[in-house]
């Protein structure tokens, strides 16, 4: 098991740092989640044609990087960090993922290049717990989808929609298996709408399907498929976390360095640095948690599972908490418009429920170790 970066991923690391600091500073990230614009195009364009981020882990056979899931985290961090609006996460982990888990070959070589590329933004409309999934109805000439799917990261800008619904004709002993479809932009029956969201970075839409043609992709039942790339996207999602909890708590300790109240600074406050140390615990286990559900990613497909959502039922809380805690010590300045806690303090919240609620995931975790 590896806890500590390599060398090669230490250098990935910097280098994405740096550009996104050179690309997308915060005023940048402001200004473009405040407009009506859902990414910086022209940065998009950069990350992939010239640092071939989107085609990371995929496959060089499938003109990718052949990288593996802990270089993905490792981007991740570093978004996470510095809040970019971009649709890597949609597009480059859970698109592209859930597409290669399909093992539809076709499919792959239809529609992978162009995602890894950065040509053609994906997204996969992830299915939300508790809520019933879009149904699919099969045609003269492929499928047909009817529902809707609440919550599409991306899904106003995206070129390709990529879908769990349920065939409805092939119900056996009450079960219906729920496969993988594809969906293009401009599919009739489909109606995008895009949702004000408390994350201004992570644009979000509702989708609507009424009678939409589909391409199914996959096996008729892809529960497994899907199960695999949400685990993958899991792991990604923790290392955004955990990128954003490390640059709270910097953040945080530089202000308490900095700022003066009764003389003294705030720093040196008994309570202040009480907080900052419960803080940087959390750090510690949040950063271990992660490479280790990396690790197994690349390295041991059968520890996933549990690793994935113990990512997830950790690291939604802890950065949470620590983005809250660091809004709170910021004092008055922290609540302001002009303060970036908010922003990190929005991305924690809408973060953890991206994927399924917290209870969600301790639910699995408990299910995934059997007790």
């Amino acid at each position: 098991m590896k806890l500590i970066l390599t060398d090669e991923q230490k250098e990935l690391g910097a280098s994405v740092r740096a550009f996104l600091a050179d690309t997308s500073p915060m005023s940048r990230v402001r200004e473009i989640a405040e407009s009506t614009s859902p990414y910086d195009r022209d940065v998009w364009t950069r990350m992939t044609r010239e640092l071939d981020l989107a085609a990371l882990a995929v496959p060089e056979s499938h003109s990718g990087a052949g990288a593996g899931h802990a270089e993905v985290a490792v981007v991740m961090e570093e978004l996470g960090a510095s809040l970019v609006p971009t649709p890597y996460l949609a597009s480059a982990v859970l698109a592209a993922n859930v597409l290669l888990e399909s093992g539809d070959t076709d499919a792959i070589k239809d529609l992978l290049p162009g995602i890894a590329s950065g040509e053609k933004v994906a997204t996969f409309a992830i299915p939300v717990p508790g809520e019933e999934t879009p149904g699919a109805r099969k045609t003269g000439s492929g499928y047909e989808l009817t529902g809707s799917s609440p919550r599409v990261l991306n899904g106003a800008d995206a070129d390709l929609i990529l879908i769990a619904a349920t065939l409805a004709d092939e119900v056996k002993d009450g079960y219906a298996p729920i496969s993988l479809f594809a969906v293009e932009a401009s599919a009739q029956g489909l109606t995008r709408t895009p949702l004000t969201t408390l994350d201004l970075t992570r644009p979000q839409a509702a989708l609507t399907f009424e009678g939409t043609p589909a391409r199914q992709i996959g096996p008729s039942d892809a529960n497994d498929a899907i199960t695999r790339a949400l685990d993958l996207a899991s792991v990604a999602l923790a290392a955004e976390q955990l990128g954003g909890l490390r640059r709270c708590l910097d953040t945080i300790v530089e202000y308490a360095k900095l700022r003066v109240q009764f003389g003294r600074f705030v720093g040196s406050f008994q309570g202040v640095k009480h907080k900052l140390a419960d803080m940087h615990c959390t750090l510690e286990q949040a950063e271990s948690i992660v490479r280790y559900a990396a690790w197994a990613a690349d390295e041991s497909p059968e520890e996933l599972p549990v690793a994935a959502v113990l990512a997830q039922s950790y690291l939604g809380k802890a950065y949470f908490q620590v983005a809250k805690d660091a809004l709170l010590l910021h004092g008055g300045i922290g609540f302001t418009w002009e303060h970036d806690a908010h922003l990190y303090y929005k991305r924690a919240k809408s973060a953890e429920l991206l994927l399924g609620p917290p209870r969600h995931h301790r639910a699995r975790l408990a299910e995934r170790l059997g007790i």
